[in-house]
Order: structure tokens, then sequence, then C-alpha cells
């Protein structure tokens, strides 16, 4: 390890920097001086956060009067307490604290408030699993209370350990505002709004078909919802079966036809169906209006095969495809949603057949009453065999739907919930975004959006949980009335902010009843109260100092997968409650998948955990978390063998700061695919930041000050070009990249930083080792200055994406500093001045480096290691001046086995016997080969096929300058046109000439 031993005393060389070492408890010998011989990012990051937090450099002042035009803030989507953060959630981190970093050296008023979901039927589920899987005990064995208090113990460990994993991300959170869903004030928040929707209509008490999950005894969101999709007959395992049940089998049935009174026809109609044991609730046959097959049955009825009854035979274009099938389909409109909008049409009757544990109920019949749905499956094929009723079976493509909690087969079920109606309040959520009072980005996302909300159906918003909150509505229950059906009746029930409330509104409706108020034991969906996010944790329905600071947020970004599910709401219920738009931009960012393309699952092994990337983790410590997580034995053994194929050698220590930088690299505003990480980006990126690690370390072994440099670029009156080039780099990398952040490109901000810092580390240090052993003492003192002035920029530069190694070199680097940390450091912005006084030197010394390049090239191309002798051709007398002047510094940087390099004007300076190749129309290389050993034959045969090629170029363009049209080009490619064309000819003649020359030494 390389050590400094520099003693800090009152007359110390850096005494503001001692300082501030001594403000930020870092021993200033350790943290300034002591450097180690490679980047080591675990040592980087293990204390700023800590450092950060104690200065309370996250939390927004405001005792001063704030402007709301320099506010910028951004309401963090809470992660689920159900477990662990996955690396999709460390792409959001990196995208936002990126913003809000940048925002805040902008020297904004920022907010990120951060905050938790408590994920009702996600967590309920995952801690239900974890008590089978450990003690085999149910939620029913604890009892509601007990049972609620396991899920509070639960949600401890994990709202700490995802509060762990953010802190270590970098996110930069006002934590002394964090919220959770289930807070006293956010609770609160839930409990008005749904009083006032309640009140007004909005949400309303009725019996509609919804996802049902037999397993977890409840309805389900479509988010909670798998798809999948079957070939053909397939065999799945469902929960509480033995034996795996198979889907994927057409089964057709045919009904006897008859009369009104009941009396046979002869003819009978067949049906196909997927599902046989919903026969019992089948209420109607449906055939098209326009099929000639069936107009003799219009009016008729058929038999039904298993229940003593007759069902109507109607028409309906909407239920039934004419040329799928036999073009006749059975109704069964309690049971799937095709079939109850058919049955709302034709005012049919809703059967419902199963019980909410998924067994026949008492309306198919004492005979099947108390069989499981996919036993009385079979059961119901072997009858309708014995009948003569069965046509056959054969394969058949579909769709699964699937429980994504639970692993069961939804079940499509009538029930009485709550449901919040849509239309209106959708209309105006589009309103504001036509309006662009919100503006949504990527563009294919706005017009999803628009899609979505187009077709928009009501929302069901009870859950049959026990965590939640609990429905703030109460039934009326009036003496001497029959409960059971007043329950599906809206008009027995009221809201209430508490019982009291509920108890005025009941005796307003019914004043001359005897009644008993019961609240609803259902909870609300997890999205209901996340629809509140952006004012709730602001202190809503109270006009908090807060909520007329920060709201409307300035963006929300997140996943393009929920932007439905929370977006779309998020906006439909800001409007409605608040009266304005919760958030003035959406950006939707796409979903984090392997490097195979594959989504991120654990039962295929390959989720990461961002810690594990951060840290570095073992093929066995990733393999051990699986065993230890929800994962069964048979889905672990899968998983397991993914992880193996995946990490075979584990994951390596990579670090925040490249994981940051790697996930930023892959996003921009108009980027339609999904992510494909790849962890060798993320080992790319560690080697870059050892890169950066390494320049600004040198700098400080290199650079001797008595005082501390005053970064102000244009107080400093000795650069060389050299100087003035990176300087203009830098100003124009300024430039860059706030219209990358503006435009939420962080694709081009990750490449403009990255390719400044190259340009500092493989270009200028360079030029810095040059000056330092050749300049004059003013030369080298206003070299240090800029070095440091650069290196100072580019860590400012970079550190919204790279928090940790930016805030630990920067501290470094002997500069003045008007604050304590680099989060709070002046982000560097285009300077006008700069430009105007640089740019025009910058671009010549570009030429320089142009030559440079090009000379190594045609070294190496003619395999020349010594003895070189280059000659450069310059037309342009101010060119040729500057670059005589840089000669020196020229000559260094090529390197290569160069021996000597003239700079003229005058090609009878350059000797017979050079090969040549033209830079530009004004910049010449020619190398002198004679006497070299090179491979003459085959050099003029490149040179030919070269030669060849660019005359094409050259005359197609020539013909289109030529057409008589040309003139209608704009002037910027007339001018393009123009400049391309001479340098194209002074290309081939310089080929030319160096083929001529090489025919000479044949």
């Amino acid at each position: 390890m390389l050590r400094m031993n520099i003693t800090f005393r009152k007359r110390t060389k850096f005494p503001s920097l001692y300082k501030g070492c001594r403000r930020l408890h870092i021993t200033p010998l350790l943290k300034l001086v002591e450097k180690a011989s490679s980047y080591d990012p675990i040592a980087i990051e293990k204390d700023w956060y800590k450092i950060w937090e104690r200065d309370k450099l996250f939390t927004p002042d405001l005792s001063k009067d704030v402007d709301p035009s320099k506010v910028f803030c951004i309401a963090a989507p809470p992660p689920n307490v159900t477990g662990a953060l996955h690396i999709g959630h460390a792409l959001t981190i990196s995208l936002q604290d990126s913003l809000i970093r940048y925002n805040r050296m902008l020297g904004k008023t920022v907010l990120f408030l951060p905050g938790f979901d408590h994920a009702g039927i996600a967590t309920q589920s995952v801690v239900e699993k974890q008590l089978y899987k450990n003690e085999h005990k149910t939620r029913y064995d604890y009892g509601r209370e007990q049972f609620i208090e396991k899920v509070w113990e639960w949600k401890d460990v994990y709202h700490s350990k995802i509060k762990d994993q953010i802190k270590k991300m970098g996110g930069s959170y006002d934590w002394s505002r964090e919220a959770f869903t289930l807070d006293p004030k956010l609770s609160n928040a839930v409990t008005e709004a749904f009083v006032r929707l309640h009140d007004e209509g909005v949400i309303y008490r009725d019996s509609k078909l919804i996802n049902w999950c037999v397993k977890l005894n409840t309805a389900i969101s479509n988010l909670e919802v798998e798809n999948k999709e079957i070939q053909g007959k397939t065999f799945l395992k469902v929960p509480n079966y033995d034996k795996p049940i198979a889907f994927g089998i057409m089964t057709s049935i045919a009904y006897e036809v008859v009369d009104k009174d009941g009396s046979k026809i002869g003819d009978k109609l067949i049906i196909s169906t997927t599902r046989p044991e919903t026969i019992f609730g089948d209420t109607a046959i449906a055939v098209h209006p326009d099929d000639i097959r069936y107009e003799n049955l219009h009016g008729k009825f058929v038999k039904h095969p298993l229940l003593d009854k007759n069902i109507p035979i109607i028409q309906d274009k909407e239920a039934v495809d004419i040329d799928f099938g036999t073009g006749a389909v059975k109704i069964t409109p309690a049971h799937d949603l095709n079939d109850y909008k058919c049955g709302k049409r034709h005012n049919l009757p809703f059967v419902n057949i199963f019980t909410d544990d998924g067994f026949l109920n008492g309306n198919c019949g004492d005979g099947w009453k108390g069989m499981k749905r996919f036993d009385a499956r079979t059961k119901v094929v072997e009858v309708l065999k014995e009948q003569g009723l069965l046509i056959g079976e054969k394969e058949h493509s579909m769709t699964i739907p699937i429980c994504s909690r639970s692993g069961d087969i939804i079940e499509p079920l009538l029930k009485p919930q709550w449901w919040v109606s849509q239309e209106s309040m959708a209309n105006e959520a589009m309103k504001v975004v036509d309006s662009n009072e919100i503006k949504i980005q990527p563009r294919h996302s706005r017009d999803e959006y628009f899609r979505w909300l187009l077709k928009i159906d009501d929302w069901c918003i009870s859950r049959q949980l026990w965590w939640g909150h609990r429905c703030p509505v109460y039934f009326i229950k009036i003496e001497g009335n029959s409960e059971k059906k007043m329950r599906h009746d809206n008009r027995y029930w009221v809201a209430g902010r508490n019982i009291e409330e509920a108890k005025q509104k009941a005796l307003k409706k019914f004043p001359n009843s005897r009644f008993e108020l019961e609240q609803d034991t259902d909870v609300l969906d997890t999205w209901f109260s996340s629809s509140l996010w952006p004012f709730s944790i602001l202190g809503w329905p109270q006009k908090t100092k807060d909520m007329t600071t920060f709201y409307p947020f300035s963006l929300l970004e997140t996943g393009w997968d929920i932007l439905f599910f929370w977006v779309a709401r998020m906006i439909i219920m800001g409007v409605k409650l608040t009266g304005s738009v919760p958030f003035k931009e959406v950006f939707c960012h796409p979903l984090v998948r392997d490097s195979q393309g594959r989504k991120m699952s654990k039962s295929l092994g390959n989720v990461i955990d961002p810690v594990d990337v951060i840290n570095g983790a073992s093929l066995r410590s990733l393999q051990e978390k699986l065993i230890n997580g929800n994962l069964d034995s048979r889905e672990i053994k899968m998983a397991t063998k993914g992880l193996k194929e995946s990490y075979p050698n584990g994951i390596p220590q990579c670090g925040t700061d490249a994981l940051r930088f790697a996930l930023c690299s892959y996003t921009s505003n108009d980027n339609s695919n999904d992510i494909n990480l790849d962890i060798k980006k993320v080992e790319t990126y560690r080697k870059f930041c050892n890169k950066m690690y390494q320049a600004t370390n040198f700098a400080l072994l290199k650079v001797k000050t008595e005082s501390l440099i005053d970064t102000n670029i244009m107080s400093n009156k000795n650069q060389s070009i050299n100087e003035k080039y990176i300087l203009s780099k830098m100003n124009e990398a300024s430039k860059n990249i706030a219209v990358a952040f503006e435009y939420r490109h962080f694709m081009n901000a990750v490449d403009i930083v990255y390719q400044f810092w190259y340009q500092i580390c493989d270009h200028y240090i360079e030029y810095f080792k040059f000056i330092s052993k050749t300049g004059s003492v003013e030369e080298i003192k206003s070299a240090e200055i800029t070095l440091i002035t650069v290196l100072d920029r580019g860590l400012r530069m970079i550190h919204p994406m790279m928090p940790f190694i930016s805030e630990e070199l920067w501290q470094k680097l002997p500069t003045v500093k008007d604050t304590k940390s680099i989060c709070l450091a002046p982000y560097p912005i285009y300077e006008q001045n700069i430009a105007d006084t640089y740019e025009m030197e910058a671009e010549k010394f570009s030429q320089i480096l142009d030559v440079i390049s090009e000379s190594r090239g045609i070294l190496n191309q003619y395999n020349i290691l010594k003895n070189g002798k280059i000659f450069i051709e310059i037309n342009e007398p101010i060119l040729k001046t500057i670059f005589q002047k840089e000669d020196n510094y020229i000559e260094n940087s090529i390197k290569m086995g160069i021996q000597r390099l003239v700079v003229t004007n005058n090609q009878k300076d350059i000797p017979e016997g050079c090969v040549s190749k033209s830079v530009n129309s004004c910049i010449s290389i020619h190398l002198l080969v004679k006497g070299q050993i090179i491979d003459v034959q085959g050099d003029i045969k490149k040179l030919e096929k070269k030669i060849v090629k660019l005359s094409k170029k050259y005359e197609s363009l020539l013909t289109v300058m030529n057409n008589k049209n040309y003139t209608k080009a704009s002037a910027t490619v007339r001018e393009t046109n123009k400049t391309v064309v001479k340098d194209l000819k002074t290309q081939i003649q310089t080929f030319q000439m160096t083929a001529n020359n090489l025919r000479k030494e044949l």
C-alpha cells in the first residue's frame, strides 16, 4: 500500500480540506492520502451513506420560502414488504436517484420520499406459506388477530432488509418522511377516500364476475393472474390435489333439443367445452342468428344432460363465432367473463355452482354436491359417456389463468364485492394526459395508457384477506329482514370514518328501524391505498406544508408493467380527490431480464439480488438462498440447475457504482425493449471505476501545490492548446449531459460522461506526463490546475450515477470547496464564455489528435517498429504553425518506432519512397518506407482496391450534385457534400501517389 506521510498542522497545505475532514469525522491521514494499489468498492462504499444521513444532506430545507419553479421531487414507488429487493428495484433506484442527485446539484429544493407497501395478498400469501412450511399451521389456527401479529413480525424483518438494500444502492431518500401504507396517516387517507367516494356513489356494492383464488380464498386482481399458454393436453399441479390435473382437452357434448313444453323434437345440439365441470351452471345455448344450420331451433330449448331442467337456445352475434367448432356455445354466466356479458344481454339466470373452497354446491344436485371441481370434471365426462351424450374428446390449445401467489387455477366466480366506477374518472384522467398536464414517456407507454382507459372496466377493490385496510363500511342489519339478501344490496351499507359517523348515516337512511351495524370483514385491494400514494404521503386530506410545496410531484418513474394497475389509478384518484394531477411526468422504464432474455423468476434461478452483485456471491451462497426461500422442493431443484447455468462461478464483486452505471446505460426514453442484463457489463464498469480511481490518485501524487486550487477555468491565463481542448470537451460534455438528463436519455448520459473520462485518462493525463518532463514552471503549473479542474468537474458530472466513488475521490482533491459534500456541489453546466474562448482552438487541436491516431495506424499497417520517419504535410498556414509548435508532443504521443517527425507545407520536403495517407483535405501523412522491409506488391493491391472504392463514392456523389434538382437540397446538405467530395478527392490522390511511389520500389 502506498502511503503519503503528511502531518496536518496549523500551516497545512490543505487547511480547508483538513477542516472538511474534521467536520466529517474522517481521519485525514486515512481518508485523504492513504491510497490502495487498486480500487476496492466495498471499502469506498462502506461509510459514505452514514455520513450523508448524519449530515441530513437528503432533507430539503423548508426554513425559507421555496421557489416552486426550483422544486424537484419524486415519490419513490413503495416496494412490497414480501421479501428482498431484486435487480428490477435496483434499476428503479438507479434511475430515480440519478435524477434526484442531478437536480439537487443544480441547487433545487429536492425531495426523494421513500416508503413501503403492505402488499396485502402478496405478504399474507408468503407468510401463510412460511407458517405452513415451518409449523404446519394455517392462519385459521392462529385466528385473525394473532395471524396479523405474525405478519407484522414478517414486515418488520423485511422492511429493515429492504431499507438496508436501498441504502446500499445509494438511494438519497429523505428518511425523516418515510411512509408505510398501513401507517395511521396513510390509513386515515384511505378511509377518507373510501368514505368520500362511497357517499358520492362512485364506490358501490354489486355481484359481478371476479378472479377467485380457491387456495387463498380471495378475489385477486388481473395483475396477480399469470396466463399460461398450452398447446394441447397438459398435466398441471394444482394445490389440494394429489395428482396433476389434465388441461387442454376439448370435450364435445350432445344436448337433446326440446320444445317449450319439454317434448322431444329429435334433434341434438352439439357443443364443445374445455370445462365440462361447469355444465351445472349452464343457463342457455347460444347460436349465431345468421347461422342457417340452426334457423329451425330459434325459440327452442335443450334438455340439461345432468339436471332436471330445460334451457333456452338463444341467438347472439358476440358470443358465437359462426365458423368455429359446431357454431353452438354453452353459456355459463356465473363462471365465464364472455358468458357473463352474454347473460347480461339476454337477462339469463346466473347460477353459481362452486363454494369458495372449490367444491360443487347445492345447485349441482345432491349427487354432486361436495365434490371437488376437478374431480367433478372427470366424473361429468364419465356420466355423459354412460348416457351416450359424450361425442368425443380431443387436444386443444388454450390459456390457463393461474394465481401467481398460490399456483392455483383461477375460478371466475360471481360474488358481491366493492367496486369503483371508473368511466367518468377515466375520461378526466385521459384529458390531463391529452393536454400535456402529465407527460408520459416513452411514446408507446402513452399510447398504451389511452388504449387501456378507453376500455376500462369498473374496479373490484375488496379482498377476502386479513392483512390490509379493513373496508370502512358497515352493514345495516335491520331487525326482521332477510340478512343474506340485504348483504348483496348496496342500499344496506354505509361508509364511515368511524362507527359514530356510520350510525348517523344509517339513522338517516332508516329512521324508523331497529338495526345493528357490522363492519365488513373484507380488506381493500392494495392498489387502492397505492393509488393515493402521491398525496397520502404528504398528509392529505390535511393541507400540510409538504402538500403545498411538493404536490404535484415532478416525476413518477416506474416499470411499464404497472402502468395500468398503479400509474393510471394514481392519476384517476389524484384528479378526483385533489383536483390536481399527482405528478407532472411519467417515465416508464423497461423490465430487466437475464442475459438470455428470460423473465426473472425464482423458479428459473435467475433472480438477482443487487447486493449479490455489489458484494459478490459464490454459487453455493446463491443456492443456499434458494433453499431458504419459499420455493417447493421441485422448484428448488429446477432453480438450482438454472443458477448453475447462469452463474457457474458465482457473481463477481462489482460494487454499487458499477451496478448503477450499468443499469442506467441500458435505459433511454425511446427504449421499447426490455433489458437483458449481462453481469459482464457491470464488471466492465467496475474496471472503469478503477480507471477513475487510478487517474485521480495519480494526480494527487503528481500535483504539487502550496494552496488549494481554484477551479475557475477563466482565471487561468496560461493554458496550452491541449488544455483548451480538454476544457472545451468538458464544457461540451456538460451541455450534452444536461440534455440527456432532461430528456431521460440515461443511456446517453452514461456514454457522455464515460467518453469524457476516457479523454481525461487516455489523452490529458498522457499530455500531463509529457509536459511535466518538458515544460516550463508556468506550463506545468497551468497543466496541474487544468488536471485538477477536469477531475473535479468529471467527478461532479458522474456523481448522480456513481455517488460513492465520486464522493470519495472528490473529497481528496486539493480544490476550494464551498460545500461539505459533492452531493451539494454545483453540477457542471455549459458556459458560453468557455465555448467562445476555447472552441476554435480545440477544433484545431482535434486535428492533431487525428494525425496522432492516423500516424499510429500507418506505422502499424507497415509494421515499422523503429527508425520511422513521418512527414506531416499541411496546406493551411495557421494550422501548420500550431502543428510545428506541438511537434514534440505529437512525436511523443505517436511513440511507435518514430525516429523523426517533420511538419511542412512544401512537397519538396517529402522524400521519395513514402507511403501517404490523407487525414482531411488540409492534412496528409507521409511515412518513409524506403529501406524498410514491407510487402510492396501486397500494399499496392490494397491501395488500388481503396482507390476503386473511393472513386465510386466520389463519382456517385458528383452525379447527385450535378443533378438539375440538386438546388432543392438544403444549404447544410450542399455544404456537407462539398466538403465530402473535397476530402474524397484528396484521399484518392494521396493513395494514388502512394501507389506510384511503391511501384518505384519494385
